[in-house]
């Protein structure tokens, strides 16, 4: 018996070390990218359909934004007003046809948060299978900016997935009400 319960106890002991090294390991990696918003969504569609709705005005109105001005090009245009008040604005840095897209990012207005192009999103297609994950990384926000963003860009994220795969996303809260932003 006393063989027994050793043994058991050296086991439990075992996975205790290991447990707490990979809490470490994951709390290591959380604070080298801790201004990185990360959200993904799986879209029942090919990287070929999905990639007009991130680089074509008209289509991206359809998911974000009431007007929506584009210029998908290194140095082109990224604006995007939601209600008439909140306006986001950059520039985009690249663009690869049906795989990435990435743009500075702000929002206009004096004292705002997150100015325009002081942050960075990169908005990545992987094929997988028939569908795609539609990654985006936003980074260089400032840390009491980074939940807002993250809960803006799922909610987006979301509607890009419905319009894509032929579903209505509803009326945008946001557009009627900007206090939900």
């Amino acid at each position: 018996r006393q063989f027994i319960e050793g043994f058991w106890d050296d086991r439990l002991e075992l996975l205790v070390q290991e447990a707490e090294a990979e809490e470490r390991r994951i709390k290591e990696m959380t604070s080298v990218q801790s201004d990185v918003v990360v959200r993904e969504v799986r879209v029942a569609a090919r990287p070929e359909t999905i990639f007009g709705f991130l680089t074509d005005p008209a289509m991206m109105a359809r998911w974000m934004g009431q007007n929506v001005q584009l210029e998908p090009h290194a140095g082109g245009i990224y604006q995007v007003d939601i209600n008439g008040q909140a306006i986001a604005r950059g520039e985009f840095l690249e663009v690869i046809p049906n795989q990435r897209v990435s743009f500075s990012f702000g929002w206009e207005g004096d004292g705002a948060p997150v100015p325009p192009g002081s942050s960075v999103v990169e908005i990545t297609l992987t094929p997988d299978g028939e569908a795609t994950v539609v990654r985006l990384e936003h980074s260089g926000l400032p840390a009491e900016a980074r939940e807002e963003h993250g809960h803006g860009w799922q909610h987006y994220l979301d509607r890009l997935a419905a319009v894509v795969e032929g579903r209505d996303p509803g009326p945008d809260p946001n557009q009627t009400n900007p206090q939900n932003m």
